[in-house]
């Protein structure tokens, strides 16, 4: 066995050291050895070879030659396999090393200074992604986040699909158009960034927890620092859209929940830190119950506001279960007490839409619970209970009444007031009626409480199905999008989510009449949030929020994506399952792609060879879609708008013209 090959086997025995396809990641060897990492150590110290090249003895004791450790390694061609020299062929080297051992860009958090383009399209991908310095790469950057050519528009209204022909505006300017956006989606907020700044009211996401199971699957050693700096990108575009009037509302775990605060702190300010708000997210069932220790159920919305002095938000209450103890109805209110007539509140119901009373649930289907709650609130004045005046549920006000002769509790009403309350007696009970039990707030009567920061009565039935969708994990309930709009949204707002994922947020704006912008850069298939949407507009979700708002279908929305360059090649790449595919793909990326700066756009006979017997190796297709994806130049992963006019992206007339309509061209 050779020395390398020695070197190399060992390296790979820490998990550390190596990506998913078991290749050594010399960075983090490096990274490890000048931190002079023990575990590093102690495995070149298991060898006598080793030891004896890295290690030198001075007076019995022995001293780790870092430099010589890490001169070694970085060698050309340390690691001369095949796979490295189809790298060093092809170009991904330069001056000899690799990209990631020059040290140009050095990420530090503290400086808070690179831009990380978060390509992935599939939960299951991981990708590593390339970091963009704000200082040293400022040109690719700009021409990253320019705005950027929208195909495919097509517009979902209820009578299906249809062409689009303008983009609708209203009186100032601003775009009145639901819009539903894939592609990657901090370029998709640059690109919203001219119609839309300072015009949202509303930012809602549920972004990548990083726990390790979630959707923020990115390979890269530096995994905290990845996660902020991919959360910083998006929050200062972010903040740059909102309304000043407005707020951004994000869900979050406990694992990043502090460093979020600190970093929108830094972004927001902290006087603009609102609320906490604990979430109940499950309960203590099934295998948690033999968690040793607290089990953790909750999850956590993160409120804050673009200006402190500017946010309003509207009162929001905490609903009941109707109280069924108010089943009688008064038909004739309006007269005498004492000539008061009574039936039960569903014969009532029943009358008012002049069917049986058994016939109500087959009359009204799944809207009956919310009608019959709308029948309560319009007729509150005649609902009524009869109690005991033993109860304690009567109240302390009602005490006199009590003190009444046994002849006066045999009238048939009697009116007593106390503390400006009327009271009624009939037959020696209290009458009290169900509008006494609502409060009123901005105008309006509720049932319930206010809110508070602990919302334990948002979790469904079966949200694992909810909106005609299944999703393995993450997907937040229609409950929770209601409450967060209610305290944050009135009619003609618009409410805006980047992280869309199945479509809740959209599917209850549409529901409940705001206006949205959804970007998704993930596939999710059949759980598509188009799909979903769909299904609300065409009355065909009965899940969800729809009998409280009692949703009947309607409205429309306009999708469009941003129009793919070499993400077309990275799709490509990504759904190839042979050898001879990525070949032909390679072939048509060296004619009609952007490469990489450094790569050669050639395709040497000898790299070609070697690219054939990388695909041969035991998980060759991987690595050769891992190779072709590092040739692209990652800026270019769409058309500029800039270059919309340029014949070899073949824009379409009717493209040209609705992009003209969106950025407000004459």
């Amino acid at each position: 066995m050779s020395f390398n090959t020695k070197l190399t086997d060992l390296l790979k025995t820490n998990p550390n050291f190596v990506d998913d396809e078991g290749e050594l990641l010399l960075a983090a060897v490096q990274d490890r050895a000048w931190k002079l990492d023990h575990e590093l150590i102690r495995l070149l110290l298991s060898d006598a070879e080793l030891k004896a090249k890295f290690f030198d003895e001075i007076d019995g004791s022995l001293l780790f030659n870092t430099r010589t450790f890490i001169e070694y390694i970085s060698q050309k061609n340390f690691l001369d396999s095949s796979y490295t020299h189809f790298r060093n062929r092809i170009g991904l080297t330069i001056d000899g090393k690799y990209l990631s051992e020059r040290g140009e860009v050095n990420l530090v958090w503290a400086y808070k200074d690179c831009v990380l383009e978060g390509g992935q399209t599939n939960e299951e991908e991981k990708r590593k992604e390339i970091f963009f310095n704000e200082v040293l790469a400022q040109d690719e950057i700009n021409r990253m986040l320019d705005p950027k050519v929208l195909t495919n528009f097509t517009r979902y209204t209820t009578a299906g699909t249809q062409p689009v022909t303008e983009i609708k505006r209203d009186e100032n300017g601003v775009i009145r158009e639901n819009l539903i956006i894939k592609g990657n989606n901090l370029i998709a907020l640059y690109t919203l960034k001219d119609q839309f700044r300072g015009k949202v009211k509303l930012i809602y996401i549920d972004p990548p927890y990083n726990t390790g199971n979630d959707s923020f699957g990115y390979n890269d050693n530096f995994n905290h620092s990845t996660w902020l700096t991919f959360m910083k990108n998006r929050l200062d575009i972010s903040r740059e859209l909102l309304h000043p009037t407005g707020s951004i509302i994000i869900s979050i775990d406990n694992k990043e929940l502090a460093y979020l605060q600190i970093l929108l702190d830094d972004i927001f300010g902290k006087e603009n830190n609102k609320n906490l708000i604990t979430v109940k997210r499950s309960s203590v069932s099934g295998a948690k119950v033999i968690n040793r220790g607290v089990v953790n159920l909750s999850e956590y919305v993160v409120i804050y506001s673009k200006n402190p002095n500017l946010w309003q938000p509207n009162r929001v209450h905490k609903p009941k279960p109707r109280d069924k103890r108010y089943n009688s109805f008064i038909m004739n209110r309006e007269e005498d007490p004492s000539s008061w007539l009574y039936c039960s509140v569903l014969e009532a119901f029943a009358n008012q839409l002049n069917i049986k009373k058994s016939e109500l649930k087959n009359h009204l289907g799944y809207r009956y619970e919310s009608s019959l709650e709308d029948f309560y609130f319009q007729n509150a004045n005649r609902i009524i209970q009869f109690v005991s005046l033993d109860e304690k549920s009567v109240g302390a006000n009602i005490v006199a009444l009590k003190r009444l002769s046994e002849k006066e509790k045999t009238k048939t009403f009697y009116l007593q007031r106390e503390n400006h309350l009327d009271y009624y007696l009939h037959h020696g009970k209290a009458v009290l009626f169900f509008e006494d039990r609502l409060r009123e707030i901005d105008g309006k009567k509720v049932f319930g409480e206010p809110i508070s920061d602990i919302w334990d009565d948002i979790l469904p039935n079966d949200l694992h199905n909810e909106g005609g969708v299944s999703l393995r994990k993450g997907k937040k309930s229609e409950k929770l999008f209601q409450r967060i709009f209610q305290l944050s949204l009135t009619q003609g707002d618009i409410v805006l989510d980047y992280f869309l994922g199945s479509g809740s947020s959209c599917a209850v704006a549409h529901k409940m009449g705001y206006q949205y912008i959804g970007i998704e850069q993930l596939d999710y298939g059949k759980n598509d949030s188009v799909k979903r949407i769909v299904n609300v507009i065409n009355d065909n979700d009965p899940s969800g929020i729809s009998k409280n708002v009692n949703w009947q279908g309607g409205g429309e929305f306009i999708s469009c994506e941003l129009m793919k360059y070499n993400q077309a090649f990275l799709d490509r790449i990504k759904d190839a399952e042979n050898s001879s595919d990525l070949l032909q793909i390679w072939q048509e990326m060296a004619e009609n792609s952007f490469l990489n700066w450094y790569v050669n756009p050639k395709l040497p006979e000898d790299a070609i060879r070697t690219f054939i017997e990388i695909g041969k190796e035991e998980n060759g297709v991987v690595k050769q879609k891992k190779l072709l994806m590092e040739l692209l130049d990652k800026n270019q992963l769409y058309v500029n708008l800039s270059e919309i006019d340029d014949a070899k992206f073949s824009v379409s007339d009717e493209d040209k013209a609705l992009n003209k309509a969106f950025y407000g061209e004459n």
